[in-house]
């Protein structure tokens, strides 16, 4: 007789053995999705090979040399994992290794040279007898695990079937299918932290901080990190309305020559009106002036670097590492992580001083802040989350046969399964990304406690 206290039944799941991997940047409660998951399948009586730094070994895999035991994989059992949940970092590694990386279409699913990674990855467990694969990741790995369902789809050659489910990853917290993603409120948590304290430092000496945060499509960290901190003002490219954008011609910063398009015409890249927001932080250093206040802090997400004239990136880094400055198919610049804050600071400081008619200038410091928060200790929430997420992936697999899924968690830590056809542009084969949508109550909430600023 089963009781509200029963514990679950073993399944009778055909699966001997499952792998794991972790790909892309660490996050907060990394351990708790992977132990989790791990310790229901021993505990089942199922095997789990952890896969050493994600798809490096598997997407590199030769038969002849096979994979080594302890390098490439290690053995997952449920009595090692007590206490592993909470630990930071994460126990089997990661790294940015993409085997689906030439795969851009669904006709190069077919040609040999573009899929040939993938196939590396299939062979590579089933060397290994690897039943079914959890890969946790953000977009990236989400996009591989689609492009290696879709492979065997469509290759039969193959043989049995690996089965895949994947869990959602991102301290960004831009994912579609899912409403927060672990370590996102751990990372919040210490950003604001690191907030506060600079408004109090701000407070004792009338100054001002500009805080860069990551996030280089979507804003949610430096939303969480300015409501929970108390900053003045957050800013995210969601945020930029229509009249601050521009076009300049791109360029090649090693030879000042323009970059041309398949036409062979000067390409065009979208850049931001630095000005226009410099205005608005300005304004929001009025406002607190007038009402007596005359320090703050300022957070803006590193994605908005990307969209800064380059004339501006140029006086954002040293003149050796902009000539080292490459291009993307778009005519955009790898520059997220660019330290943007500094050149963003004296601007204001600038504009702040002609307005306010101060005699020395704005006393204003930009910081950068990143990867100091992605293996942070994490919260209860996000254990509780990471926890559930690798249940959940047990569950999709041993109980219900699960393939092709992420595994989501709604509401009270609900599972969902979602399946990757609804979470991908089938055209492109890209992950949908989320972004803070303008307008949304949580949008608002940041500008309902900021400092108000009148519109012009």
């Amino acid at each position: 007789m089963t009781t509200p206290l029963s514990s679950p039944q073993k399944p009778t799941a055909n699966l001997r053995r499952v792998g794991i991997l972790f790909s892309g940047g660490p996050a907060p409660a990394a351990n708790a999705v992977i132990a989790s998951a791990a310790s229901c399948f021993s505990r089942a009586g199922i095997e789990v090979l952890g896969f050493r730094n994600g798809y490096k070994h598997l997407a590199n895999f030769d038969a002849a040399k096979g994979l080594a035991e302890g390098s490439a994989y290690v053995r997952l059992k449920y009595g090692d994992l007590e206490g592993k949940r909470t630990e930071p970092g994460i126990m089997i590694g990661t790294s940015r290794e993409n085997p689906g990386k030439n795969v851009k279409t669904g006709a190069d699913l077919a040609d040999p040279q573009a899929s040939a990674p993938l196939r590396r990855v299939c062979e590579a467990l089933k060397s290994l007898g690897v039943d079914a694969l959890i890969s946790i990741g953000g977009d990236d790995t989400l996009t591989t695990a689609a492009k290696l369902k879709l492979f065997q789809d469509r290759n039969p050659d193959l043989g049995s079937r690996i089965r895949i489910v994947h869990l959602p990853k991102t301290i960004d917290n831009d994912y579609e299918g899912i409403d927060f993603t672990f370590g996102y409120f751990t990372a919040v948590e210490m950003l604001a932290r690191e907030v506060r304290n600079l408004l109090a430092d701000a407070a004792a000496a009338q100054a001002w901080y500009v805080v860069q945060v990551m996030g280089r499509k979507a804003a949610w960290l430096t939303y969480g990190a300015a409501i929970a901190g108390e900053a003045q003002l957050a800013v995210g490219l969601e945020d930029i309305p229509e009249e601050w954008w521009t076009e300049e011609p791109a360029w090649l910063p090693q030879t000042g020559e323009p970059i041309l398009d398949a036409q062979g015409k000067p390409m065009m890249r979208k850049v931001l009106r630095v000005e226009k927001l410099v205005d608005r932080m300005v304004r929001t250093v009025k406002a607190r002036y007038a009402e007596k206040k005359p320090y703050g802090v300022l957070v803006v997400a590193e994605g908005l670097a990307e969209f800064l004239p380059l004339e501006e990136i140029k006086k954002c880094i040293p003149e050796d590492q902009f000539r080292a400055l490459k291009p993307d198919t778009f005519g955009h610049f790898p520059v997220s992580q660019l330290n943007f804050v500094s050149r963003l600071g004296r601007l204001i400081s600038a504009r702040a001083k002609e307005e306010l008619n101060l005699k020395d200038g704005l006393k204003i410091t930009g910081l950068q802040f990143g990867y100091e928060v992605r293996c942070h200790p994490a919260t209860a929430f996000d254990i509780a989350l990471g926890s559930q997420l690798g249940v959940g992936a047990y569950r999709a697999l041993a109980e219900q046969g699960k393939d092709g899924v992420m595994v989501s968690v709604t509401g009270p830590f609900e599972l969902v399964y979602k399946p990757f056809e609804e979470l991908m542009d089938v055209k492109t084969l890209r992950a949908k990304a989320r972004l803070i949508r303008v307008g949304s109550d949580f949008h608002q909430l940041a500008r309902y406690l900021e400092t108000h600023v009148e519109e012009c």
